[in-house]
């Protein structure tokens, strides 16, 4: 099973950008700190993308909308399949009703 640890604050990924900004690789940061190379690379390509410099993915924003819409998608999905479920019960049930009045 993968170790995994709560992300990384904000600050911190923020500061790891700036630093590979200024010259430093994010393999000599990966050593020197915790944090992968490729997640140093990441976090400085989604700061792009954020600032409108790169267009070769989703902004965190457009990312966040997406989860939303993900969802949400995915609430209205279960709710439609137990309305379905709902409706063809009640279907069922008004069918096995004998009518009143037709009794001799």
């Amino acid at each position: 099973m993968p170790n995994t640890h709560r992300p990384y604050a904000p600050e911190f990924r923020q500061q790891m950008v700036e630093l590979v900004r200024s010259g430093r690789t994010p393999e000599e940061l990966a050593l020197e700190y915790e944090p992968s190379a490729g997640a140093i690379r990441n976090w400085v390509v989604q700061q792009e993308r954020d600032a409108g410099r790169r267009d070769d993915g989703l902004s965190s924003d457009e990312r966040q909308e997406l989860r939303r819409l993900r969802r949400e998608n995915k609430q209205l999905r279960m709710e439609r399949d137990i309305l379905k479920k709902a409706a063809a019960w009640f279907a069922r049930e008004s069918d096995s009703i004998p009518e009143r009045g037709s009794s001799s």
